[in-house]
């Protein structure tokens, strides 16, 4: 049994919905789904799935990665471990060199 018609979203909300989906990474656009489809109660997987165009089996999997979200290591992370620009302390100085040329004893720049 599929959620009753009254039940349903309006057609500009489901639009609001996909667009909204479609600026998320896989994981977030997962658990975005899965908590919408707790929201609508019995249903909600099938009639997520179809508004939102994935399968139930990923929002099941969102549901599964809720339910283990305090155990996940990456809470409170923007970035994985390790990643991002690494730092450079030696490359400083030989930038910050060729931008600034040393000046002549006579107040002008060499170069």
């Amino acid at each position: 049994m599929a959620i009753a018609e009254s039940s349903r979203l309006d057609a500009g909300v489901e639009q609001n919905m996909r667009d909204f989906c479609s600026t998320l990474s896989e994981k977030d656009r997962r658990r975005f789904a899965a908590i919408e489809a707790r929201q609508l109660g019995y249903g909600g997987i099938g009639y997520m799935a179809d508004v939102l165009g994935c399968s139930r089996k990923t929002i099941t999997r969102g549901i599964d990665e809720l339910d283990q979200l305090s155990n996940d290591p990456a809470v409170g992370r923007i970035r994985r471990s390790g990643a991002g620009q690494k730092k450079d302390n030696a490359g400083l100085g030989r930038r910050a060199e060729s931008q600034f040329p040393a000046d002549d004893s006579d107040g002008r720049r060499s170069g």
